[in-house]
Parts: structure tokens; sequence; C-alpha cells
């Protein structure tokens, strides 16, 4: 086994203390990652404080760093790459959907980043608030040049989450976008959505955000709180992507769907209740998304690069782990925490 050093929370409470870490010897298809930046998401407060957890957790899924070793059977990495990995890093790679490219569905459930199951050993993944993470080959990224690797860092969960729903619905220039919430998952959606073209709309509780809106490139802000913009914004948008994190009312945003268009849920994953007749006047659709295969993965990563899309972050040292994920449980970050791991050397 290889020692590391990473930032775990106890199988009791969720705050996380620095301790020393196991990682795997490589494997031949394995490749050894120094971490330098990952980001912080709002999964990574779920797992902490998920009911019942009784074992220790290393969170962290979306991250950038150097290549310092491979194993004997890489070929597309060498020590000194940069790369990126996020929050998959196995699947069983002959199921329907993994043959597709589509790993994040993979029929057996993929191997996560952290909390999952090595499906090798058996043994619990612990995730990238460390200083290394050794990772197939395979779920291993080229990070492209030009991109800043600590805000690049969140394009491999925010980024691939609100990418893949954008591109399934053929998001282009000739497509009205909706994005509502304005947060970790939305501001990137709206990025995205522009750069591919698309007339964007943020959708908001109030106009607070209405600077920032145009900021990330948006050409409208609706306040959702306000009936009448509501109203005559009635049928409007092809697409509406709806990140919004915590249970609320999909009528309103249904609404706003054109005849035929979509309305895809990709924040809030708990049960929801829709009357059939908010999908039936102009036969709408109620979809969703998660995350991203790596054909997905990797396009995003390089249109990024090439339309110079990354996160708007605060940059924290490491050891300011627990402040980050305190805030961030109170909605005090515009728009991504990232852990600089350099203080873990």
């Amino acid at each position: 086994m290889r020692t590391t050093v990473g930032w775990q929370a106890g199988p009791a409470g969720a705050e996380l203390r620095q301790v020393p870490l196991e990682r795997r010897d490589l494997r031949p298809d394995d490749v050894a990652v120094r971490v330098d930046y990952c980001g912080v998401c709002h999964s990574d407060l779920h797992a902490l404080h998920r009911d019942g957890r009784d074992t220790p957790l290393v969170p962290g899924h979306e991250f950038t760093g150097v290549v310092t070793e491979v194993g004997s059977g890489v070929t597309r990495f060498a020590a000194g790459d940069a790369v990126a990995v996020g929050n998959i890093v196995d699947s069983c790679g002959a199921c329907p959907m993994c043959e597709r490219g589509q790993e994040n569905f993979c029929r057996e459930f993929p191997t996560l980043t952290y909390d999952g199951t090595d499906r090798h050993d058996g043994s619990t993944t612990l995730g990238g608030y460390s200083r290394e993470y050794v990772v197939r080959e395979g779920f291993t990224y080229p990070l492209p040049a030009g991109l800043d690797p600590a805000a690049a860092a969140p394009l491999l969960c925010a980024g691939i989450t609100v990418w893949e729903p954008l591109r399934a619905l053929g998001v282009g220039p000739d497509s009205r976008v909706a994005v509502a919430g304005l947060g970790g998952l939305g501001h990137l959606a709206v990025k995205l959505a522009v750069a591919l073209g698309a007339e964007t709309t943020v959708l908001s509780r109030s106009a607070d955000k209405a600077e920032d809106a145009r900021r990330l490139g948006a050409h409208d802000l609706i306040v959702s709180a306000d009936e009448w913009q509501l109203a005559a914004a009635r049928d409007r948008f092809d697409v509406v992507l709806d990140t919004i994190a915590v249970p609320h009312d999909l009528g309103p945003y249904l609404k706003l769907v054109a005849l035929d268009g979509t309305l895809s849920v990709v924040g809030y994953l708990g049960p929801v209740t829709v009357p059939m007749t908010d999908l039936l006047v102009g036969r709408k659709r109620l979809g969703s998304a998660g995350s991203g295969g790596r054909p997905a993965t990797a396009e995003m990563l390089a249109f990024c690069a090439e339309h110079d899309v990354t996160a708007d972050i605060e940059l924290l040292p490491s050891k300011q782990v627990n402040e980050a994920l305190d805030r961030l449980g109170r909605n005090d970050v515009r728009y991504r925490f990232v852990l600089d791991l350099a203080d873990l050397s």
C-alpha cells in the first residue's frame, strides 16, 4: 500500500480532520495523481450528514493534479502530465450503457470516487480531499492546456452534470434556454449554454443576481417570485434546466417550457409530484440527467478549453475545509469552493 494524507470525517460527526490515508499499489492500468485542487460539492455535504453513516469518509470527486507515476500497462499518460478526475472512477465496462460510453448509467452501478466499492478488492474508495489519488487510466482525463487547473476542477462534477442534458437535448444557436438557480451548477449551465450559442435566461427568486447573470453571459433574468414576469414568459423556452437543490414546485417551471420542450431537473433528485396536464398541454417533457460518461466528459473539457469556460471559484487552503463546508451549507459562496491541497505536502 501507498501512504498519503487527507481530510477524513469519522463514523460519527461531519468535521474533517487531517489523517494518514492508504492508497493501493498501482495496478497495470493505474495512474497515481498528485491532487492539487479539489472542488467542494453539495453532495459532499449530503454524504457527510447522511443518516446512518457508520464508516469514515474522505469526500471530494472533482479534482485536477499531476501524474506522478503510472502502471506498467498505461499508454496515455506519463509522469508530469496535467490531468483531471471526476466522480466516477470505474464501471463494469460490459453492459449496454457502458458500451455506449454512458458509464454514468452503468447497469451494475459505477464505482464512485469516494464512498464507493472498488470492483477488484472490495475496499471503500477515498476521495480527492487528499494529496494523492490512484485511479484507472480510462477514468483519467488530460487537462487541456489553457484551462486554469483550480477553476477547472468543478467542471468534473458540476460542469459535466449540466453539460450532459444540454448536449442530449441538442442545445445550440437556435435554442432558448432558461437556467433555474444560479449556484455551483447553475452558473456553469449559463456559461455552457451561452458558449453553445443559446439565448440564455436566468430564473432567480430575486433580482439580486441580475448583474452576475449578465456577467456570466445571460441575456435576461426572470424573477421567479414575480407572477407577472412568469406569465409573460409562458411557453418561451425550449429547455429549462432546473439546478435547484431543495424540494420545490415544478409547476411554475413547466409553464415556461415551449411546445415539445423539456424541463430537465438536475439539482434535486428526490420524489416530485407533477399533474399530467402540466405535461399534456404543450406536449412537454420532464427529464433528468446525472454526471456523464467518458466520451462526454472528454468532449466537455475540450469545449471548455476552446471557449474559455471554467467555474467561478473561491480558492481556499485545504486546512479551511470545514469552514468551506459550513459556508456552503449556508449558500455563502459564488459559486464554487475549491481546496488547494498544497498544504498537505
